[in-house]
């Protein structure tokens, strides 16, 4: 039975949006990638994907998740233009996506897990849109702190549209937050710098500059983003705001540390094979 078969199309064999967020859950559960639904559905733009994106929030809230932020994918201009897309993306976070520092890399939950460093915000006062500027966005934010995505996309080799990637909640996998957290007056976040290491070895370099020229603009971006969606970002709720560098891939037994200029260092290992 094909995916197509086991989780519904419409009556008249096409996607929609309550078939392509059945699909998107049963890829995640699954471990189960596939090929992106604008390949036959290319009427799945940015705001579909949205509302696909909004379903599934939905169905993992009634499963017992508990939503705790929203996370930015593809802030960085090089990755737009590598992954052949024009705009960040705005997604959720849920308590089911919290990797507990030291933990190794959920091999057996993810399909080809990768991992980029982030600036991590956690809220102090409500932000909402729309008219959010950086500074007026800093001035939300209590502490910020350094940390890494495990992004796994749903769809074969990462290859998607704006609407495929919205609607698989930006590539949303587990994340980690580091050991130390500072607050915004005490760092300027553009200058921040962060190494990536790989078994030993500095792969890749970036500062804060590299998410939208400031992380504080990628914050004013999903909070104006969420406002057109009748979203606002809540007091408490943590943000991440996009991946600093290229995300490297984090397979069964390699290792992997992020090291901040002054958010400090986290590790992971890749674990063991699923």
């Amino acid at each position: 039975m094909t995916s197509e078969t086991a989780y519904g199309k419409a009556p008249d064999g096409g996607w929609t949006i309550e078939t392509v967020a059945a699909e998107l859950l049963a890829c995640e559960d699954g471990r189960r990638d596939r090929e992106p639904f604008t390949d036959e559905w290319p009427e799945l733009d940015l705001d579909t994907g949205y509302a696909i994106q909004d379903l599934n929030l939905r169905k993992r809230l009634e499963r017992g998740e508990k939503l705790i932020g929203v996370k930015l994918g593809l802030t960085s201009r090089a990755k737009q233009q590598r992954m052949g897309v024009d705009t960040p993306f705005v997604a959720w976070l849920t308590d089911a996506m919290i990797l507990p520092a030291g933990d190794p890399v959920p091999q057996d939950r993810l399909i080809h897990p990768r991992i980029e460093p982030e600036i991590v915000f956690v809220m102090g006062e409500r932000l909402e849109g729309p008219g959010v500027s950086c500074a007026s966005a800093m001035a939300a934010v209590e502490t910020v702190l350094g940390g890494f995505e495990i992004i796994d996309s749903r769809y074969r080799n990462f290859r998607f549209t704006a609407g495929d990637v919205a609607a698989d909640n930006a590539s949303s996998g587990f994340f980690t937050t580091g050991p130390i957290g500072m607050p915004p007056s005490a760092l300027d976040l553009a200058l921040e710098g962060v190494l990536v290491e790989v078994d030993g070895q500095i792969l890749d370099s970036a500062t804060g500059a590299a998410v939208q020229g400031h992380p504080g603009e990628a914050l004013a971006l999903a909070a104006n983003d969420l406002a057109r969606r009748g979203h606002a970002i809540e007091a408490g709720w943590i943000v991440l705001t996009g991946g600093m560098t290229d995300a490297v891939f984090a397979p069964p037994g390699v290792s992997v540390g992020v090291h901040f200029t002054n958010l400090g260092t986290c590790f992971v290992s890749g674990g063991e094979s699923a």
